[in-house]
């Protein structure tokens, strides 16, 4: 797991089966300190996070495929909470 900065939605005219349904969001992972860690990633959203929130976010592939239903879907970011302050 690790602290994230939803800087943005993605949208897509086509999207893989696997992702229907889900919100994506485009998360810059950040490291303890508040500094960015690597490039911004796309991650799925159920529970309503938005733009300038900082979450928690999982690469747990299974739990991420679990949550969308779809086993063969490519998913790997799932956002999992959404931090205070």
């Amino acid at each position: 797991m690790q602290i994230g900065a939803v800087v943005g939605y993605a949208t897509a005219t086509v999207k893989h089966a696997g992702f229907v349904g889900s919100k994506l969001l485009i998360v810059q992972p950040l490291k303890g300190n508040g500094e960015v860690d690597g490039d911004p990633i796309l991650a799925i959203d159920q529970i309503g996070s938005g733009p300038g929130m900082k979450v928690v976010i999982s690469s747990d592939g299974k739990a991420a495929r679990q949550a969308v239903g779809a086993k063969n879907s490519p998913v790997r970011w799932l956002v999992v909470g959404v931090l205070d302050g």
